[in-house]
C-alpha cells in the first residue's frame, strides 16, 4: 500500500485550514478596506464620515465594517444590532474609548481604567433626577446674568450667541463660579481655543498631535489654565451649602485614587463633555422652534400662561414651571433625535453574531443614533421635526421612546443627560420670555465631517433679537 508523503499531507491540511478560514469570512460583514495599508479608507471616510455611511447603507446593507486609520470599525445603522450592543457581555465600552481618552486629555489608560467606574458613578449621582432640583435655581440665575450681556437688541449669528450664554453657564455652575474670564480678550480666547479642541476632537482621537498644530496649541492651553487654576478651584466652596461642584468632586476622586498630576487632565476631559453637546443642541432647538412658526407660538403662550406677559422680569423657573412646558421639552428631544451622534462605540473582546455575520474580537462596533432614529417603524416621517411624538414617552418616569439612542443606554449611559436637558429647557425659556425672536437665515444644514457627538451646523444661522416690554 502506497503512503502519503508528509508534503501532501502539508498541502492538504494548509488547504484544509484556508478553506476554514475562508469560511468564517464569508460569515464576516462586507468589508470597505481601501489599498493603502494602514492608512485603508480614512482619507475618504475622513472627509464626510455621514455620507460615506450613508453610501455604504445603501450598497452594502446595515451591517459592514470600514477599515481605516489602523482601525476595524464595524457599524451597525439599523435596530437589529441594539441588544447584542447594550447587553451582550462580548462587548467592552471601556476598552473602546480608552485611546480616544488618551489621545485628546492624555490620561493613562491604566488610570482611565482604573477611574472609570467610580467617576461614572459619582457623575451620575450628582447630576440624576434625584439632585436635579439643586441646579435648577443656580443656571437660571447664571442665564440672567449672561442675558444682560446681549442688550436690549441685537443681530449675531444664534450659535454665537449660545456660546455666549451656555459656556460661562455651564463652567460657573459646574466648575466654580470664578473660573471663567470676565475680560473680554480673555473670554474670546477661551471661546477659539475650545472651538478649536472641540472642532478637530474627532481627529486628535486618531491622529498624531503634530499634524494637529492648532488642536495641539489649544488642549494644551486648557492643560496649563486647569494646572494653574485648581488650587483656587479646590479652595472655593459653595456659599449656600458648603457642597462640592462636580469638578471638585471629580478632582477628589482623581487625586485621592491616583496622583494631582492627573487632575488637569480630568478637567479638561469634564469641559469637553460639558460644553461639547449641550451647546450645540440648545442651538438647533431654537433654530428648528424659530423656523416652526405654529410651534414658536404655542410655546409663546405657554410661556405666558405660567409667567405671565413676556418681558424684562427676572423669572424664576421652577421644576414645577417645567412640568406645564412639556412642549419646550419635546422639543429639545426631538431636536436631539434629528441631531444625534453619528456613532457610539464598544469594544468587540469575544466574537459576537448579528444578523448571521460574525464580529470579531478586535473590532470597533458602532451603532449608529444618527440611522436609528430615522428608522419609520419607531420615528414616521423621520425627517420632520414633530415634537408632539414625544407625547407617546413616559417622561414622569425618565423613560424615552423606543430606539431612541442618543445618550447611549446600558451601564454606561451618558450620566449628563438631565443636566443638559435641564439646561437647555431654562434657556429657551428665558431666551423667548425676554426677547421677540426671529431667524434672518433659512434653518442651515449640519456638518457631516464628524460621527462624535452632536453636530454643528454648517455656514451662519443669524437671529435678530428684541427685548420685549
Amino acid at each position: 500500500m502506497e503512503l502519503i508523503s508528509p508534503t501532501v499531507i502539508i498541502i492538504l491540511g494548509c488547504l484544509a485550514l484556508f478553506l476554514l478560514l475562508q469560511r468564517k469570512n464569508l460569515r464576516r460583514p462586507p468589508c470597505i478596506r481601501g489599498w493603502i495599508p494602514w492608512i485603508g479608507v480614512g482619507f475618504e471616510f475622513g472627509k464626510a464620515p455621514l455620507e460615506f455611511i450613508e453610501k455604504a447603507r445603501i450598497k452594502y446593507g446595515p451591517i459592514f465594517t470600514v477599515f481605516a486609520m489602523g482601525n476595524r470599525m464595524t457599524f451597525v445603522t439599523e435596530e437589529e444590532g441594539i441588544n447584542v450592543f447594550l447587553k451582550s457581555k462580548k462587548i467592552d465600552f471601556e476598552l473602546a474609548v480608552q485611546n480616544i481618552v488618551y489621545h485628546t486629555a492624555s490620561i493613562p489608560k491604566n488610570v482611565f481604567l482604573a477611574l472609570h467606574e467610580k467617576l461614572y458613578i459619582m457623575l451620575k449621582g450628582k447630576m440624576g433626577t434625584v439632585n436635579l432640583h439643586q441646579f435648577t435655581g443656580q443656571l437660571t440665575e447664571e442665564l440672567h446674568e449672561q442675558l444682560e450681556n446681549l442688550g436690549t437688541h441685537g443681530t449675531m449669528d444664534l450659535n454665537n450667541l449660545v456660546r455666549h450664554l451656555l459656556y460661562p453657564v455651564t463652567v460657573n455652575t459646574l466648575f466654580n463660579k470664578s473660573w471663567f474670564p470676565t475680560n473680554k480678550k480673555k473670554i474670546k480666547e477661551f471661546h477659539q481655543y475650545f472651538q478649536a479642541y472641540d472642532e478637530d476632537f474627532e481627529y486628535g482621537s486618531q491622529l498624531p498631535e503634530c499634524l494637529l498644530r492648532n488642536w495641539s496649541k489649544s488642549k494644551k492651553w486648557f492643560l496649563e489654565l486647569f494646572e494653574k487654576n485648581i488650587p483656587d478651584i479646590k479652595a472655593c466652596k459653595s456659599a449656600k451649602n458648603n457642597s462640592m461642584t462636580l469638578l471638585q468632586a471629580t478632582l477628589d476622586i482623581v487625586e485621592t485614587e491616583t496622583s494631582k498630576e492627573n487632575s488637569p487632565n480630568y478637567g479638561l476631559l469634564l469641559l469637553w463633555a460639558s460644553l461639547s453637546n449641550a451647546v450645540p443642541i440648545a442651538f438647533w432647538t431654537l433654530a428648528y422652534v424659530l423656523s416652526h412658526p405654529d410651534i414658536h407660538k404655542a410655546i409663546m403662550e405657554g410661556i405666558s400662561s405660567v409667567f405671565g406677559k413676556a418681558g424684562k422680569d427676572k423669572i424664576k423657573v421652577s421644576e414645577d414651571d417645567l412640568e406645564k412646558l412639556l412642549l419646550i421639552k419635546w422639543c429639545v428631544l426631538e431636536t436631539i433625535r434629528l441631531k444625534a451622534p453619528g456613532v457610539i462605540t464598544r469594544k468587540v473582546v469575544k466574537p459576537v453574531e448579528i444578523l448571521n455575520y460574525i464580529i470579531p474580537s478586535g473590532d470597533l462596533l458602532m451603532l449608529s443614533p444618527f440611522w436609528l432614529h430615522r428608522n419609520p417603524k419607531y420615528f414616521p416621517e423621520p425627517e420632520l421635526f414633530k415634537p408632539e411624538r414625544w407625547k407617546k414617552a413616559n417622561l414622569e418616569k425618565h423613560s424615552f421612546l423606543d430606539c431612541f439612542m442618543a445618550f447611549g443606554s446600558g451601564k454606561f449611559q451618558c450620566p449628563g443627560r438631565w443636566f443638559a436637558l435641564l439646561e437647555v429647557q431654562i434657556c429657551v425659556i428665558l431666551i423667548l420670555y425676554k426677547y421677540d425672536c426671529s431667524l434672518l437665515d433659512p434653518l442651515p444644514k449640519q456638518s457631516s465631517l464628524h460621527l462624535v457627538g452632536v453636530p454643528q451646523p454648517e455656514g451662519q444661522c443669524r437671529i435678530e433679537y428684541k427685548q420685549r416690554i
